[in-house]
C-alpha cells in the first residue's frame, strides 16, 4: 500500500501545547492515530489509501504531498536553557526572532547557536548562527545551485534576519553566483543594520547529548525528552500531555531534528504527575544512546531494520558511541548530511533497477567527526551490510583514539599560550572594531584597505559615527 505524507509548519520547532492538540485532533479526524517527526522539526501526517483528505481549517500551514515552495524554519530553541549555549540567546529570544518571520519562506532556513549539538548549524540554504555580539548573527548561505557553503561578508541585525531572508528569496531569479554579488544585491534592496565581521566563526566540539527522560535544570525544574524508535507518536497519549502542559503551565513544546519531543520548565511541584503519566501509558524513556543518535529517513522500514541490526550489534559486542552520530542515507542526499558517520545505500547499477540484488553500502565520516566541518572522507565503499558493524566499529576507535590525543596533547601544554598583536580602530562611540585585514564590505571596503586610506566621509557600520571617533588600538590574541 502506497504511503504518502504530508508536513504541518512548525516555526522553529516550537509550538503551544494547544496548538499541537489541535494538530493531533486533524490527524484524527482523517483516521490516523499517529503522526510523525521531521528531520526539520514539522509534524507528518502518513497517509495511506484508507485515510481521509486533511483540512487544515486555515488554522495551520499544511504542505501537501509533491507540494513545493514552503519549508520549516529550524531553530535551536530546543536546546536553550538546557544545553551550552551562547549567554545572550535565551528561550525568549529565539521566540522574538522567530515571531518576525511573518510569511514562510521558501528556502531552508536555519537559526542556531554554535555552542549546542542538537540542532545541524549547517544543513539549510541561509544558516543564521549566533556571534558574540548580542543580537548579531554570522549568515553562512548555500543557495540551491551553490555546491558549497559561503560565510555571507556581514554579521546580520535579528530583527534584519527575515527582512533579508525575504530579500535574498526575491533576487533568487538574478542568480547570484557568489555571496559577493548576492551581498550587493541585498545592500542595494534593502537598508539593514549590519555589523562588521571582526573575527571568524568559532564552532566549539561537544559531545552528542542525551536527550531522553526526565532530566533536573536548576533548582527546581525539569525537562522531559521523548523518543519513539519508530517515530510514531500515538496521539491519544499526546493529547493528554497537552493537558498536563496547561496544568503544569507549560507554555511551548519542542520538536528536535532527531523525530523527539522535548518539553521544558516542568515545575518540581508535578514532577510525580508527569511520571504516573509516563508509567500509565507504559512510555520507554530510558533508551540506550546507542539508539538515540541515528537520524533515518522518514518511514523508511528497510533503514529501521538496518539500524536495529547495527545496533543489536553494538550492544551485544558492549560498544560504546557516545558523543558520536551516524546516519543512514542513500547517494544522492550527500548535501544534508548533518551526523559524525554516514551509512550510504548505493543505488542499484543502471539497467537493473527491477532485478533483486543485494545491497551494498559506502561509509564515511566527518573530519575530525564533527559534522560542522562539513566536511566528508570515505572510508569505504561497495562493502556488504554484514561487514557494516565491525567497520563502523573501527571507526568509532579511531574517534575515541583521536579524543584521547587532544587530551594528552592539552595535558602537556605547561608553557602559556604564544600570543600575537594586531593593530586596528574601534569606534568610540559603540565600540565596532575596522580590521584593515577584513575591511569593510558593507560599505564596499576591499580587505588589506589601511583605515589612512579610507574616504574621509566614512563611517562607523553600526552606529554611523564619523572616521575621526575611531581610535587606533592594540588587541592582544592568544594562538591555539
Amino acid at each position: 500500500m502506497k504511503q504518502t505524507f504530508s508536513r504541518v509548519i512548525v516555526k522553529g520547532g516550537v509550538l503551544s501545547p494547544a496548538e499541537l492538540k489541535q494538530i493531533l485532533e486533524l490527524a484524527e479526524s482523517a483516521g490516523l492515530d499517529t503522526i510523525s517527526l521531521g528531520s526539520r522539526q514539522d509534524i507528518l501526517f502518513i497517509q495511506d489509501n484508507e485515510t481521509q483528505p486533511i483540512d487544515a481549517q486555515d488554522k495551520f500551514q499544511l504542505v501537501l504531498p509533491e507540494e513545493t515552495g514552503s519549508e520549516n524554519i529550524v531553530s535551536s530553541y530546543v536546546s536553550a536553557d538546557i544545553f551550552p549555549n551562547t549567554p545572550w540567546l535565551t528561550g525568549d529570544r529565539y521566540l522574538y526572532v522567530l515571531e518576525q518571520f511573518r510569511q514562510q519562506p521558501s528556502l531552508k532556513v536555519n537559526i542556531t547557536d554554535p555552542k549546542q549539538r542538537l540542532v545541524p548549524l549547517f544543513t539549510g540554504h541561509l544558516n543564521f548562527i549566533a556571534s558574540a555580539h548580542e543580537d548579531y548573527w554570522y549568515l553562512y548561505v548555500r543557495l540551491p545551485e551553490w555546491e558549497k557553503t559561503k560565510m555571507y561578508p556581514a554579521l546580520i541585525y535579528s530583527w534584519d534576519m527575515a527582512k533579508v531572508t525575504s530579500t535574498i528569496e526575491e533576487i533568487l531569479q538574478e542568480e547570484p553566483e557568489t555571496v559577493e554579488m548576492l551581498f550587493e544585491l541585498v545592500n542595494d534592496a534593502v537598508d539593514s543594520n549590519n555589523r562588521t565581521v571582526d573575527s571568524p566563526l568559532e564552532v566549539p566540539f561537544y559531545p552528542f547529548p542525551y536527550y531522553e527522560g526526565i532530566n533536573r535544570v536548576g533548582n527546581d525544574r525539569y525537562w522531559l525528552g521523548l523518543y519513539w524508535r519508530n517515530n510514531k507518536y500515538y496521539t491519544a497519549f499526546l493529547k493528554v500531555l497537552c493537558d498536563l502542559c496547561a496544568d503544569s503551565r507549560i507554555g511551548k513544546i519542542s520538536i528536535t531534528p532527531w523525530k523527539s519531543i522535548i518539553i521544558k520548565g516542568i515545575p518540581e511541584s508535578s514532577k510525580i504527575e508527569w511520571e504516573r503519566l509516563l508509567g500509565r501509558y507504559g512510555i520507554n524513556v530510558r533508551h540506550s544512546m546507542l539508539e538515540l543518535n541515528w537520524h533515518l529517513p522518514v518511514s523508511n522500514k528497510s533503514a529501521l531494520k538496518l539500524k536495529e541490526y547495527l545496533v543489536d550489534n553494538f550492544d551485544k559486542r558492549d560498544i560504546s558511541t557516545y558523543g558520536l552520530t551516524f546516519g543512514i542515507t542513500d547517494y544522492t542526499r550527500k548535501a544534508y548530511y548533518f551526523t559524525s558517520i554516514i551509512i550510504e545505500k548505493n543505488q542499484p547499477p543502471l539497467g537493473l533497477e527491477g532485478v533483486k540484488i543485494r545491497n551494498t553500502y559506502n561509509l564515511l565520516y566527518a573530519e575530525n567527526f564533527d559534522p560542522n566541518t562539513q566536511q566528508y572522507i570515505v572510508y569505504v565503499q561497495e562493502v556488504d551490510k554484514v561487514e557494516l558493524p565491525s567497520l563502523l566499529i573501527e571507526l568509532s576507535k579511531m574517534y575515541f583514539d583521536q579524543l584521547g590525543r587532544k587530551q594528552e596533547q592539552s595535558k602537556k601544554l605547561t608553557k602559556p599560550k604564544e600570543t600575537i598583536k594586531t593593530e586596528a580602530y574601534q569606534c568610540s562611540d559603540c565600540l565596532t572594531v575596522y580590521d584593515p585585514k577584513y575591511g569593510d564590505l558593507s560599505q564596499a571596503i576591499a580587505p588589506l584597505t589601511p583605515f589612512e586610506k579610507l574616504p574621509e566621509t566614512y563611517q562607523c557600520s553600526l552606529c554611523g559615527a564619523p572616521k575621526l571617533k575611531f581610535l587606533k588600538k592594540v588587541f592582544v590574541k592568544q594562538l591555539d
